[in-house]
């Protein structure tokens, strides 16, 4: 059943941040949300929990209509929460019981996720003496302390290191596998593609593209091709036209229009005795694609 928003629109003062839109999620894992900054992508996120009524349209959570009190969701924004002054325990504690759960059980909750996002000698220290990582990773946990069923994640790696980032990670994963439903906003575009299959992208409250992300990138002709080889191919990549993007170590990143270019280039390198190790002709990547859509 999951989630659905048929022709949802929202009006601020004459202006319309969210215009019509519509999308379902009807089975557990990631949804893409994406947009610049002004899109309308936080009024659709309230609108969905209920924090903002929606001037038209439906919106619905297994086939009932969405309220504060119909979806049992968790909300990890932008704008960051917690306080500063505050232990760590306690305010995640707070969150817990602002959600309806019961001191054991919160307790046993905030121990469980502590100990998955490696924060456990955190939890007696005011939160103004962590670090921004660390900060972001209680963040998460006031978001699912209460095993909700929808998650929204807004930027949910911002300020996390390599390491962090793979641990919060894998949780997401987890939390997929577990049969959640996750909506996740961001503008790394890596990040997307490495956990989306369906994605929407708003620009000044409209939709501009929405649907499978693999399928979209399908619909694109190829537009680069990674070589590796093991000289200076420059005069080359000339020859015939093409643009040379990014070049490290004799492993080049080159521009092409059609296919065909390409597999010529790679010929003419064989021929002439080049060691080609790396040849892969590219689609565009959601970065690209979403340059093309919303940039101006």
């Amino acid at each position: 059943m999951g989630l659905k928003l048929r022709n949802v629109s929202k009006t601020f003062a004459g202006k319309k941040a969210v215009d019509n839109i519509s999308l379902e999620i009807n089975t557990p894992g990631v949804y893409g949300l994406l947009g610049s900054n002004g899109a309308g992508k936080s009024t659709t996120i309230r609108m969905i929990l209920g924090i903002l009524k929606k001037d038209e349209g439906e919106i619905s959570w297994n086939g009932k209509q969405v309220n504060r009190k119909s979806v049992n969701f968790g909300y990890l924004p932008e704008e960051r929460g917690i306080y500063p002054k505050t232990k760590v325990f306690d305010q995640l504690m707070y969150f817990a019981e602002l959600k309806g759960m019961n001191k054991n059980d919160a307790k046993e909750s905030i121990e469980k996720w502590a100990k998955k996002l490696k924060v456990e000698e955190y939890l007696n220290m005011t939160a103004e003496k962590l670090s921004k990582g660390n900060q972001q990773k209680i963040q998460f946990m006031t978001a699912i302390i209460h095993n909700p069923e929808l998650i929204i994640l807004d930027e949910p790696f911002s300020g996390l290191d390599p390491v962090n980032s793979e641990i919060l990670k894998n949780i997401i994963i987890e939390l997929v596998e577990s049969g959640k439903y996750v909506i996740m906003s961001s503008h790394q575009m890596v990040t997307i593609e490495e956990f989306c299959s369906n994605i929407l992208i708003l620009k000044e409250g409209k939709t501009i593209l929405q649907g499978n992300l693999k399928e979209i990138k399908d619909s694109y002709p190829a537009n680069r091709v990674e070589i590796h080889v093991n000289q200076n191919i420059d005069n080359y990549i000339k020859e015939y036209g093409l643009e040379n993007i990014n070049e490290k170590n004799n492993e080049y990143i080159i521009k092409i229009t059609e296919e065909g270019t390409a597999h010529k280039l790679l010929n003419k390198l064989i021929l002439d005795g080049v060691k080609v190790s790396k040849f892969e002709i590219m689609k565009p990547t959601l970065n690209d694609i979403f340059i093309e859509k919303v940039g101006e």
